[in-house]
């Protein structure tokens, strides 16, 4: 009977003893290991988010540059009744100003009364911040801007570094003349709005002719190219 109560003791004993600091220690250290491979994992898929984020905006400036550009210069010069005038009027490497009679009245400025400019009859294209007219931005923010009627360049796309404007003749030939034009060949260079590559940017960015419109930027700034050629069916009819 005692031999049963001592065993019985022994076991009590045994079933109630604790952790051992060195098991404690071992413990710890694991999930603390375990801790920072979770918080590891995280922040890289953070990071990758972010950049896929930014990547993602700047490529939507880039569509949203194009689609407006695209939509309105291939009307350049659309003049139904060709009593309105509608032409190209301005024709820069760095700025683009055209005039469309829209709703085809015969008039750009309906001479009323009262006289009214036609909206979205006259229409500049141009970098916001581009103090010297070279087509490169001259600070940060620097966008797209449309305006119409002199109103004041307002944004179409954010973070646009470079704006490049070469017009064609009917053969494809860059030309400078007003009345020679037939397609306007558009590259613009857009940015992230955060430095996103481990390493410096110091490409040089090109339009289709292999003109530079764009000197190594020497930062970590994401960027993209995009070039495109509008023919503008209105021009020479």
């Amino acid at each position: 009977m005692e031999i049963k109560q001592k065993q019985r003791l022994i076991s009590f004993k045994v079933s109630n003893q604790g952790f051992t600091l060195v098991e404690l220690l071992v413990g710890m250290a694991v999930s603390l290991l375990a801790m920072g491979a979770i918080y590891s994992t995280f922040l890289s898929q953070h990071k990758s988010y972010l950049v896929q984020a930014e990547v993602s905006a700047m490529q939507q400036n880039l569509r949203a540059a194009m689609f407006y550009m695209q939509r309105e210069i291939k009307m350049a010069g659309c003049d139904p009744t060709g009593n309105a005038g509608a032409a190209i009027m301005i024709a820069n490497v760095a700025e683009l100003q055209f005039t469309i009679d829209e709703n085809g009245n015969g008039y750009l400025t309906d001479p009323g009364p009262p006289s009214a400019n036609d909206p979205n009859e006259q229409i500049r294209y141009a970098l916001t911040n581009d103090v010297n007219r070279d087509g490169i931005a001259d600070g940060s923010p620097c966008n797209l801007g449309r305006e119409t009627w002199g109103g004041g360049l307002q944004p179409v796309a954010e973070n646009i570094d470079a704006l490049n404007f070469v017009y064609l003749d009917a053969n494809g030939s860059p030309t400078i003349t007003l009345a020679n034009i037939r397609s306007v060949e558009i590259t613009i260079v857009a940015r992230t709005g955060r430095a996103l590559l481990p390493s410096i940017d110091n490409n040089t960015y090109l339009n289709q002719q292999g003109t530079q419109i764009l000197g190594p930027p020497n930062d970590n700034l994401s960027r993209r190219c995009l070039t495109t050629v509008i023919k503008c069916r209105n021009l020479g009819i």
